[in-house]
């Protein structure tokens, strides 16, 4: 009987679209289309889609003109090259750049920039002529594994202090272990580095907007389930949700170096041996001699910059609700966070990538040359990930054919057993569930299939839908178990020096942090944030409209019967 009626016909299109999603029977643009022909098409261009779209432009520009490796090289400057240090500067570079790009181009861009320093710190090196042949032979199956092998401390001491046979044939006894624990040392910093990438981009697309998909989704399926709903953008979701991405992003460095032995109480004790100094002064020449090949600060990086900071503090400040914005000074509903980006980045299509020259009008012999703006539109069609809005079209329409069919009204009265959850629990459990659905399925998919059973939830619980929303949006970011996860867990993967038992044990620890994190930001400053402690006049409008949509639902499925 339920599929012969209209929110059954509705949940037919949506259980083909995730199965779709999670198979990529076809591209998940591809599957995306599908509400234009089954449901609705006109949630393609939302106010939500073109936020996202202005921050994809912006992301282009910065990409064009290679600012965002000029700031990655300058913080791995600022941060040293101890192996704790450079994990730490890898992961707030990462982060930050995952803020407003990719997590996709943040780890694409960082993961030769950090083989470069790792070659350096732990690249070959002439060997002592007196090394035994089970030394070499250790080496060429670290080699045959893509491990990069160095002399050990102790190699390089058997070689040169004593001459004595006796002696020697000691050293070379000791250095057989020892040989052992510094290769596993190397291997393991090495994986540290490869593995805190693909992590702290997943985490560092949590703190914006339009850091990442998933983010936007929520956005607008709020607007489209409550209407009434003003009190997320991209002011309140930064003031949220950044302070969660640095305690994250702390723990989470912790943890890595403490695992992979970049935190190590033994070596801090202990003075640094000549070849440890020598290979951090080589990687210290490799990132300077990077950040020298970029050449002095262009004008157009200058320019870039300056309207990235503008496109940032402007979003921000538009509406923080902890104090008035400047879109105060406008009729309500004139001013949103998208027709802000939209703005700025136009700027970017005809602002001049070289100085301008005052001298031009006045020099009527000046030749009339054609100005390179900052971005042009045949770079931002190559480089705009395109498919991306129409997934988060598809998303959308999903969403609306939810509402408008009835099925989450009917999604909701099957919800009943979960009345008697306490509030706390379920944002734990909504967070598990879907940390571990994401582990096997696209992020973006995830949530577009779990925020409806979560608003229609939030209703059942009588509280504020966000309180639940919120933790399942985030929740869908923290995939960092398996490979294919997430597509920056992949990339680094494919570097072939991490094994699938490697993020599997160093993700489990960080799944679990995330989730109690997660928690404890739901139940500390974001109920002052997003007014979580009350049942929000928006949702009561939405309830009531759902109570009243609920007979006609159970009429129409007990006439097919």
């Amino acid at each position: 009987p339920l599929l012969l009626s209209q929110e059954g016909r509705c949940l037919y299109v949506i259980l083909l679209m995730a199965l779709y999603w999670c198979t990529e029977a076809l591209p998940l643009a591809v599957t995306a289309l599908l509400p234009i022909v089954l449901l609705v098409c006109q949630q393609y261009f939302l106010d939500t889609n073109f936020l996202f779209l202005s921050g994809l432009i912006m992301a282009s520009a910065i990409e064009e003109w290679n600012l965002h490796r000029r700031i990655a090289l300058r913080v791995l400057m600022l941060v040293g090259v101890q192996p704790a240090r450079l994990i730490l500067g890898m992961m707030l570079t990462t982060s930050f750049l995952s803020m407003w790009l990719s997590n996709t181009a943040s780890t694409a861009m960082m993961l030769p920039i950090a083989n470069a320093i790792l070659k350096s710190l732990f690249g070959e090196k002439d060997t002592s002529k007196d090394k035994n042949r089970e030394n070499e032979e250790n080496q060429a199956s670290l080699q045959q594994n893509k491990l990069y092998t160095v002399p050990t401390e102790m190699q390089f001491l058997a070689s040169t202090e004593d001459k004595d046979l006796t002696e020697e044939k000691e050293v070379a006894s000791d250095t057989v272990s020892d040989l052992k624990k510094e290769e596993e040392y190397k291997t393991n910093i090495w994986k540290g580095f490869l593995i805190s990438i693909p992590y702290a981009a997943s985490i560092g697309g949590t703190a914006t907007l339009t850091g990442t998909a998933p983010n936007l989704i929520l956005l607008g399926q709020l607007k489209s389930y409550f209407p009434e709903c003003d009190v997320v953008n991209f002011g309140s979701w930064f003031m949220f949700a950044f302070p969660l991405m640095l305690i994250f992003l702390l723990l989470g460095w912790l943890w890595i170096s403490i695992l992979y032995g970049g935190i190590n109480l033994r070596s801090w004790r202990s003075n640094k041996s000549t070849i440890r100094v020598d290979a951090e002064a080589r990687a210290r020449e490799v990132i300077k001699e990077d950040y020298q090949k970029l050449g002095p600060t262009k004008f157009a990086e200058q320019a870039i910059f300056f309207f990235f900071c503008l496109f940032a503090i402007m979003l921000f400040s538009r509406d923080p609700k902890f104090i008035p914005g400047w879109a105060s000074l406008f009729a309500p509903g004139f001013i949103s966070d998208a027709v802000t980006g939209i703005t700025i980045v136009i700027i970017l299509f005809f602002f001049p990538s070289q100085k301008p020259s005052f001298r031009w009008w006045f020099d009527l012999k000046a030749p009339n040359t054609e100005t390179q703006p900052l971005l042009t539109w045949r770079k931002a069609q190559e480089t705009v990930p395109w498919n991306i809005i129409l997934l988060l079209g598809g998303g959308f329409a999903m969403a609306k054919g939810c509402e408008e069919s009835g099925l989450s009204v009917w999604i909701g009265g099957r919800l009943h057993p979960l009345e008697g959850v306490p509030p706390p629990v379920a944002v734990i459990l909504v967070t598990i569930v879907i940390a571990l659905f994401t582990e096997f399925a696209s992020n973006t998919a995830t949530i577009i299939i779990f925020l409806p059973v979560l608003a229609e939830l939030a209703i059942r619980l009588k509280v504020n839908p966000l309180y639940l929303m919120i933790p399942g949006t985030i929740g869908c970011s923290y995939a960092f178990m398996l490979p294919v996860s997430t597509p920056p867990n992949s990339i680094a993967f494919s570097s072939g020096h991490l094994m699938v038992k490697d993020m599997a044990r160093t993700g489990l620890l960080m799944n679990l942090m995330g989730v109690l994190l997660l928690s404890l930001a739901m139940n500390t400053w974001a109920k002052s944030i997003f007014q979580l402690g009350t049942f929000p006049a928006w949702a009561n409008i939405h309830a009531e409209n759902a109570t009243s949509l609920l007979p006609a639902v159970e009429n129409v499925t007990l006439s097919a019967l």
